[in-house]
């Protein structure tokens, strides 16, 4: 593994430059879909981020990965589907061998110490985020951003990681300035009322009879 870091040059990552703001989006993108963009778009507009980086895991420890499509063909197909010159589609998590968040934003911010970055979760994430490894880690080394959706949006905020970071929630009308705040610090954004799911989209693929 620490051969396989050291053989990672910086070129691989997407561009970057200090004092940038850049919003890291997580997942398996199985497949990637308008919702993802749409909340990719909004945090650009209403964090003020320079970019947006999409991380294409290769699986989520919280989830059974057996039937997920192959990552080069998840990569392929979120940059088909994004297409903008400000979101950056990178398989980095596969290169540098790290399976969870923790490892991977550490790994970031060692080698980009004077980016701006901001994690970027749906709702949903949020009411399990207290499952994810070093959670609590996570929220003191990056500020995150929570975009709404439809169903989870109403109850996230209760969850056990929505109760123990309340004190660091920042009102909504201070999002813009999200990216520079001493983390802890997060927020939940408003404005994206998609029912689209990757999991309903991996039902069909498997049953496309289904209504």
């Amino acid at each position: 593994m620490t051969k396989q870091l050291a053989a990672v040059p910086e070129r691989m990552l997407p561009p970057h430059a200090p004092g940038m703001r850049i919003g890291l989006f997580g997942g398996t993108f199985d497949p990637p879909h308008q919702a993802h963009l749409g909340a990719s778009l909004l945090a650009l507009k209403r964090l003020k981020l320079d970019r947006v980086w999409w991380l294409v895991t290769p699986g989520n420890p919280l989830k059974n990965t057996r039937n997920l499509a192959p990552l080069a063909e998840r990569i392929a197909q979120a940059r088909a589907l994004t297409h903008h010159p400000r979101i950056d589609v990178t398989g980095l998590e596969a290169v540098i061998n790290t399976r969870y968040t923790y490892d991977t934003v550490n790994w970031l911010m060692a080698r980009c110490p004077r980016v701006h970055f901001v994690w970027i979760m749906g709702a949903d994430n949020l009411r399990s985020f207290h499952r994810w490894q070093q959670w609590r880690g996570i929220a003191k080394r990056v500020p995150f951003v929570v975009i709404d959706r439809l169903g989870p949006s109403l109850y996230a905020a209760a969850g056990p990681a929505g109760h123990a970071l309340a004190y660091a929630r920042i009102p909504e009308r201070n999002v813009g300035a999200l990216a520079d705040r001493k983390p802890p610090a997060w927020s939940f954004l408003h404005g994206l009322k998609s029912p689209l799911s990757s999991t309903a989209l991996r039902a069909l693929r498997r049953h496309p009879e289904m209504p």
